[in-house]
């Protein structure tokens, strides 16, 4: 590394820290980054083909694949060998931690749905939560490039919630499903659009990635580059530029400051040693998760920084969200005994509900709102089949077979409101392998959650009995609604304001305490819409790491 002068030291590799480091090295900035998990090649790696069949329990998730056998996290999940996390006593969350080189981006739904402008100021429409300190149209420009680098398909649909695109960006979406078609014309009985779901997935040819073929599951992993992750795009891209150095297994402990408090650098473990290295950096980015990223700062006290690292406003850790989850499913007599051909499109959805209601949420009992992903057609078989089953041999088959392809499941995405029961902090006890002081979390959903799900269940059951369903009596929402940190979209832990004393950083993710310290993960969040959020993690991961090129090169940082 000695011939390497290094401007920036960016932690983490997934979806923020990697747009970072593309947007910096293109302005010929050096950079460096650091990766807690190992080096990872998809084109060697990705079990782009493998079946089912061929593997363990027909493929089925277990405590060590969560998502699968073949899933593409390699070395995470919920629960990572070494790394503890804990909670206390009265909570319930679950921590996923990707431990590997592109991070979470490996093995994402890719669901690229853009805030909108109500999105951005919800507590001025409802007075709950925060609102971002810039409004969507200062957002919307570094959208279209995101989207336009990334290669995102859908297409625009004039929703409200939905904002369109400019002319050429969007890509062509694949082809609905028939049973998403007859999903679309139930909801429409019930004023309710389904719409083309938006993408991370090529349906066309860019730069040296491929189209998608429609053939493999994009949770595998996609070695052509069709389907996004930053270790066939933008790590690829900035190592191009001569201006990326990468460091892996590097588990970082703190970021170090000076007896006036300005970040120095940091110290990382080099997993493979143990031992420890101090870095010297005149910008450090913390881009590790917005949980990861928080744990960082807050074993980084000192005597000018007592309660954590930028953490003047107390806010550091706090405002934690996730997204809501339920799900809803049953079979459609309609669907059974379909003509079988191939359905597996770009395999997730390729038709979804939007949120409907923000125009009349004064007429709900919960603020913001909710979307339902879709889960149906010919699927490569695995552990599960649905149907009534009863019975042994050719009718059992039978059954099988009919029910091949015929049901349809609602997977409800929601926003969560920031409450003061939701947060983590540092576990007094608690330490992993290399001695780092563990994060603790802690976790209640509220009525605004509950009655959202509540909601939403009772809109699929209606849904699903418009298309000829029997669906049984709804479970309570209590039960219904996924654990915190569940659905793998936890923000909010080091928000942005107009203020210092509210906020950790501004609009920029500069903190205000240390100019030279910045976060660009989701823990900037000032809050959680329904939209997934990994397309506006990159997209201010661009437009900041732009404006941070500017101070660096004007001599400002």
């Amino acid at each position: 590394m000695t011939e390497f002068a290094h401007q920036v030291v960016i932690v983490g590799s997934g979806a923020g820290g990697a747009m970072a480091a593309y947007e910096l090295t293109k302005a010929g900035i050096n950079v460096l980054m650091l990766e807690a998990g190992r080096d990872y090649n998809p084109k060697t790696e990705t079990p782009m083909f493998k079946r089912n069949a061929d593997a363990p329990l027909m493929g089925a998730a277990t405590s060590d694949k969560n998502f699968g056998y073949y899933d593409a996290t390699v070395d995470g999940g919920w629960s990572v060998i070494d790394e503890p996390y804990t909670t206390d006593d009265d909570s319930d969350f679950l921590w996923w931690r990707a431990r590997m080189l592109g991070g979470r981006t490996n093995h994402w739904g890719r669901y690229s749905l853009r805030f909108s402008e109500h999105d951005f100021k919800g507590k001025t429409r409802d007075g709950l939560g925060a609102d971002w300190p810039f409004e969507y149209a200062d957002l919307a420009p570094w959208y279209d490039k995101t989207e336009s680098l990334v290669g995102v398909c859908g297409t625009n649909t004039g929703l409200d919630d939905m904002p369109d695109s400019p002319p050429g960006v969007l890509q062509p979406p694949p082809t609905p499903r028939i049973p998403e078609l007859l999903v679309a014309a139930a909801a429409k009985k019930h004023g309710i659009t389904a719409v083309p779901m938006h993408r991370a997935v090529l349906t066309r040819p860019k730069d040296d990635r491929a189209a998608c073929f429609y053939a493999t599951p994009c949770g595998h992993g996609c070695s052509i580059g069709a389907a996004f992750q930053t270790t066939t795009s933008l790590i690829p891209m900035a190592h191009k530029t001569g201006h990326f150095k990468l460091i892996t297994n590097a588990m970082v402990k703190q970021v170090n400051t000076n007896d006036e408090g300005k970040v120095t650098g940091l110290t990382y473990i080099d997993k493979a040693s143990s031992e420890e290295v101090t870095l010297d950096s005149p910008v450090v980015i913390l881009a590790a998760s917005a949980c990861e990223s928080a744990r960082i700062m807050l074993n980084s006290a000192s005597p000018g920084h007592p309660n954590g690292l930028a953490n003047s406003s107390g806010q550091l850790g706090r405002n934690l969200m996730d997204s809501t989850g339920a799900g809803l499913g049953a079979t459609i007599p309609a669907l059974k005994n379909r003509p079988r051909y191939n359905e597996d499109g770009h395999t997730a959805n390729h038709l979804f509900i939007p949120w409907w209601g923000h125009n009349e949420q004064h007429k709900l009992n919960f603020p913001r709102g909710y979307h339902f992903e879709l889960g149906t057609g010919f699927r490569e078989p695995g552990a599960w089949v649905s149907g009534d089953f009863s019975g042994y041999g050719e009718s059992l088959k039978d059954e099988a077979k009919a029910n091949y392809g015929a049901s349809v499941y609602f997977a409800l995405r929601g926003e969560m409101l920031p409450n003061e029961h939701c947060y983590m902090d540092i576990d007094p006890d608690v330490t992993d392998k290399w001695g780092i002081p563990v994060a603790r979390f802690h976790w209640q959903w509220s009525e605004h959650e509950l009655n959202q799900v509540a909601h939403g269940l009772q809109t699929a059951k209606t849904l699903l009995e418009t298309m000829g369903a029997t669906v049984g009596e709804l479970p309570q929402p209590e039960q219904a609604i996924a654990k915190g940190g569940q659905i793998i979209h936890e923000v909010g832990t080091a928000r942005m304001g107009d203020s210092p004393t509210d906020s950790v950083t501004n609009q920029w993710g500069q903190t205000w305490d240390c100019p030279n310290l910045f976060v660009m993960d989701g823990g900037v969040f000032a809050s959680n819409p329904h939209k997934n959020c990994t397309l506006t993690i990159m997209t201010l991961a661009m437009r900041n790491a732009n404006w941070l090129a500017g101070q660096i090169q004007q001599g400002a940082l």
